[in-house]
């Protein structure tokens, strides 16, 4: 009969476990996975003959606990395995001793790698759910966001038109010196404001994209002068390495500005008062390679996954929207290029960017 209860005994404290095992699990909160592994180890300790002699050893993905010093060689494990696949394992120790687990301690064991293995499969099913769920939400912003885009560039166009034609109007009538060279800028900013609208219109698939053979140094140069009031109000320095007066491919020359303009605000703004900003044009017999260096923060492992991504930014709120990288991305992407941002060497940001000549 002492070998019976003793029996009954070791199966009632197995049973016991698992139901606690189960309520844990039925309460976990799937952010603090870890505590909820923590406390799944100390309860199977309480299922063995031995408790005060059984150290736990949970390990799987990138989440590992144990319920103290594992100074024994004399062990059982049993792999966990999420989506039919072994990821890890539950380990139990016997300190100092040489004696051998039951058979249903064993048992024990596999019905609570198989709860473990149950729960992150949960986990990962509903982080799978959040991610789907934030690409729908972010598509439906950037449905939204095509059709008020739309409607602004159509707003500006005509404003933008007359601003440009009087402009031209002045300026031949005019014949001071200086205020002809004023007039003179306020007509490139139009044109310039005019090219941007064009790109606002392609965005929102308003228009096509027009690939011809254009030439990237006066674009680059363009887009520099127009940035001059950006860079001496935060006393920067440039350097424009540029291999060659006449850098020709075949691409949308709007788009290509916008690549541009887009990379050098970035630049301007992340990189500190008197610092300098990099601005590199090469060729292949193949390629064309843009590179746009900063002096600012650069990234963090965290950021650098999402930088091109739409509504992305590190920036306060306020003051970015989110939209220039993934912009600057998309058209990249448009004209079968690559785009690819790391970290500077010495500091800051670099993007680097290659198109091939088609």
């Amino acid at each position: 009969m002492t070998r019976d209860n003793e029996e009954l005994k070791e199966r009632i404290k197995e049973l016991t476990c698992l139901y606690e095992i189960s309520s844990i699990i039925s309460n976990t909160n799937y952010k603090e996975i870890d505590d909820t592994l923590q406390a799944i180890a100390i309860c199977l300790k309480k299922g063995f003959q031995f408790p005060g002699r059984i150290e736990i050893e949970i390990d799987t993905l990138n989440l590992y606990v144990k319920t103290g010093p594992l100074t024994s060689t004399n062990k059982i494990a049993v792999s966990i395995r999420i989506f039919n696949e072994a990821n890890g394992q539950v380990s139990a120790f016997l300190i100092d001793s040489d004696e051998e687990f039951l058979i249903e301690e064993k048992a024990l064991l596999d019905n609570v790698a198989i709860k473990i293995g149950n729960i992150l499969e949960r986990i990962a099913l509903k982080k799978n759910e959040e991610v789907l769920n934030s690409r729908i939400e972010r598509a439906d912003r950037l449905n939204i966001l095509g059709e008020l885009t739309a409607g602004i560039a159509h707003e500006l166009n005509t404003p933008l038109a007359n601003i440009l034609g009087f402009a031209e109007l002045l300026e031949e009538k005019m014949t001071d010196a200086n205020a002809k060279a004023d007039i003179q800028k306020i007509i490139n900013n139009a044109i310039f404001s005019r090219e941007v609208v064009k790109n606002l219109m392609f965005f929102a698939c308003e228009i096509p994209q027009e690939m011809k053979k254009v030439n990237i140094v006066p674009i680059i140069n363009n887009a520099i002068n127009l940035l001059q009031p950006s860079f001496k109000k935060k006393n920067l320095r440039y350097i424009a390495k540029i291999e060659q007066e006449e850098l020709l491919l075949r691409a949308d020359s709007i788009q290509l500005t916008q690549i541009i303009f887009n990379l050098l605000i970035n630049a301007i703004y992340f990189t500190p008062e008197k610092g300098l900003i990099t601005i590199k044009a090469s060729q292949t017999e193949k390629e064309m390679k843009i590179i746009i260096k900063d002096e600012g923060r650069g990234f963090t492992k965290d950021t650098i996954g999402k930088i091109f991504q739409p509504f992305f930014t590190t920036k306060p709120t306020g003051e970015g929207s989110g939209m220039g990288l993934s912009v600057v991305h998309g058209i990249v992407k448009s004209h079968k290029g690559t785009i690819v941002a790391k970290n500077n060497l010495k500091k800051g940001a670099v993007f680097i960017i290659k198109i091939p000549k088609l």
